[in-house]
Parts: C-alpha cells; structure tokens; sequence
C-alpha cells in the first residue's frame, strides 16, 4: 500500500483528510507562497498546491503526497488572514451582502511515478446582509483571526451566510475531499478498500 503524505500542518485539513478513514502522515512543506505579481487567484492557488506536494518528494519518494492552497476573493482582490480583530470587522463589512468566492487548488503527486493532478475549485459564499454590531459580535466570540475570509464556516460563521454553493463543502474548509477521492482513485488508491 502507497502511504499518503498531507503536504500541510493545517489541523483543519488534517481533519478533513482523517475523514476519508486512510493512515496519513502530516509534513510541513518549505514553499514560499508570495504571488508572482499579476497572477490570478486561481494561477496561485494551482501554482502553490502542486509546489508543496512536490517540495517533498524527496523526503517521501514513494508516496501520494497531497498538496493544498486556498485564496479568499472579495471585491475582486485577494484577500488574507486578517490576524487581528479590527481586519476581520473590516473584511467582513465589505463582504456583507455579496458573494464571495474561495478558490482551492489540490494537487496529488505519485513520488514514485512522477504522476500529478492538479485541479483548482471554485466555492462561493453568498453572505447576509450584517449590522457592524452583528460582525462585531461574531468575531469577538469566534476569533477567526487566522482564516482567510474572516469566519469558519464549520462554526458560528453560519450564522453570516444566506447561502453556500459549489461542489464539496470541504472545499470552503481548505481540501476538496470529492475531488481527492477521484485523484486517489485514479492512483489505484481506494479509500472504501483500505
């Protein structure tokens, strides 16, 4: 059996990942994620996922080696982790009423083949109109101060939305598991047969 490799120290991925029920090891890869200057979000997040899966193939060379990024698009600009409370009110003003998008880029390299997908999918958060006092409220009790976008959406950030759309809702958390799973399939590694 292949042994999988989570390209990420990210407890919300590594969550994501332990649900498909197959043995990982988590290893941090060494990327420097600065955008190329004019790339797209969707360039960067392809770009970043396929460079940490492949930053550790030679720690790891015979392994599925899963690598993951993820950009937050609000008003046209990519947007960060707000790491303080007064950016997360500010994120989440100029989001409120709109649409947001999240893009991720997955990427799975077979070390031992030289074999690798990468996709990037699309997630779009469509977000209640809020009172600043709402906003407020709901960074002060949740602190997401390190989450692009300024909420977790597995928490009281639910609470902020009229809707969500797109094909995974692990997507919006950081790791496209549907999409995973087809990627691991095509590696002959089946997590319903492990």
């Amino acid at each position: 059996m292949t042994q999988i490799v989570l390209a990420s120290t990210s407890p919300y991925r590594r969550e994501l990942l332990e649900k498909l029920g197959m043995p990982f090891i988590t290893a941090a890869p060494q990327v420097d994620e600065t955008p190329i200057p004019g790339e797209n979000a969707r360039h960067l997040v392809t770009r970043l996922a396929q460079a940490k899966a492949q930053a550790l193939s030679t720690e790891y060379p015979n392994h599925l080696i899963i690598g993951s990024d993820q950009v937050c698009v609000l008003d046209g600009k990519i947007v960060g982790k707000p790491h303080s409370e007064e950016k997360a009110v500010e994120q989440l003003l100029i989001a409120r009423n709109s649409t947001v998008t999240f893009y991720t880029g997955l990427a799975l390299f077979n070390s031992t083949t030289g074999n690798i997908q990468v996709i990037c999918e699309p997630f779009d958060v469509h977000f209640r109109h809020l009172s600043e006092q709402e906003i407020r409220n709901y960074v002060r009790k949740e602190q997401p101060l390190h989450c692009a976008g300024s909420f977790k959406s597995e928490g009281l950030g639910i609470t902020l939305f009229n809707r969500l759309s797109g094909k995974d809702p692990n997507t919006l958390i950081g790791l496209p598991l549907i999409s995973l799973c087809d990627m691991l399939n095509n590696e002959g590694c089946h997590p319903l047969l492990m």
